[in-house]
C-alpha cells in the first residue's frame, strides 16, 4: 500500500491509520508527501491517479482508491486487527456517523475559513463567509471537547480510531483558525495525550507537523 498525503492535511487520517496498521500486523506501506502549497497535487503525474486533485490517495497493488471515508473503510476491513473501527455492527455504525459528520460537515466548515474565494467573489463577502465559517467551526470544535471530556482515553474508548486522528486534525486546524486551544482545555489535553501514542507521534514525524498552530489574529 501507497498512500499520498499532504503534511497536516486530512490525510493525516489514514496516515494514522497505517502507523496503527503497522504496529499491530507489522504489515510495511509506502508514505509520498504531495506538497501542497506547490502544487503538487496538480501535477500530470499525480492527476493520472486522481483526477479530484486531492488528498488522501491511497494505492494498492496499483489500484488508485480516492476519498477519506473510503480509505479508511477499506484499511479497517482489511486490517481489522487494528481496531480502528468497532467489529459491533450498531457500534461501528454510530462511529461511522460521527466520522461523517467530522467529514461532510466540520472538515467543509475550515474549507469555508481558508478558501472563501471559492464561495465568493469580492472581499466584502468573503469576509462574511469566513466570518461566519470560524463561528461554526467553533461550536463544532466545542462539540467535539464534549466528547473528547468522556474520552476512556480514546473518543470510542480504550482503542484509537480514525476519529481520534480527526480530532487532532481539527485542533491544529482550529489554531490556524484563529481559535486558541487553551480555550478549549479538555479538548486541548485530550490531543496532548494523542500525539505521544506512537502510531500518532510517528505520522506527526514524517509529516513535520506539530499541535502549536495557534497565533493570535
Amino acid at each position: 500500500m501507497k498512500l499520498y498525503y499532504g503534511p497536516g492535511a486530512c490525510s493525516f487520517v489514514p496516515h494514522v491509520g497505517l502507523e496503527a496498521i503497522r504496529a499491530a500486523t507489522g504489515e510495511a506501506f509506502e508514505a509520498q508527501a504531495v506538497k501542497l502549497h506547490k502544487g503538487e497535487q496538480h501535477s500530470a503525474e499525480y492527476l493520472a491517479l486522481n483526477p479530484l486533485g486531492l488528498v488522501p490517495l491511497l494505492v494498492v497493488d496499483g489500484k488508485p482508491l480516492t476519498q477519506i471515508v473510503a480509505i479508511c473503510d477499506y484499511l479497517d476491513r482489511r486490517c481489522p486487527q487494528a481496531g480502528l473501527l468497532p467489529a459491533d455492527t450498531w457500534q461501528r455504525a454510530q462511529a461511522m456517523s460521527t466520522f461523517a459528520w467530522m467529514n461532510n460537515t466540520v472538515h467543509p466548515t475550515f474549507t469555508h475559513i481558508f478558501r472563501s474565494g471559492k464561495f465568493a467573489d469580492g472581499e466584502a463577502a468573503q469576509a462574511e463567509i469566513k466570518r461566519t465559517a470560524q463561528g461554526a467551526f467553533r461550536d463544532q470544535l466545542e462539540r467535539i471537547q464534549s466528547m473528547a471530556e468522556k474520552a476512556a482515553p480514546f473518543l470510542l474508548g480504550d482503542t484509537l480510531s480514525f476519529l481520534d486522528a480527526y480530532a487532532l486534525v481539527f485542533l491544529r486546524w482550529g489554531g490556524l483558525a484563529g481559535i486558541d486551544p487553551a480555550s478549549l482545555p479538555a479538548y486541548q489535553a485530550y490531543v496532548g495525550r494523542l500525539a505521544a501514542v506512537a502510531p500518532v507521534a510517528a505520522a506527526m514525524a514524517r509529516e513535520g507537523i506539530h499541535l502549536d498552530t495557534y497565533r493570535k489574529q
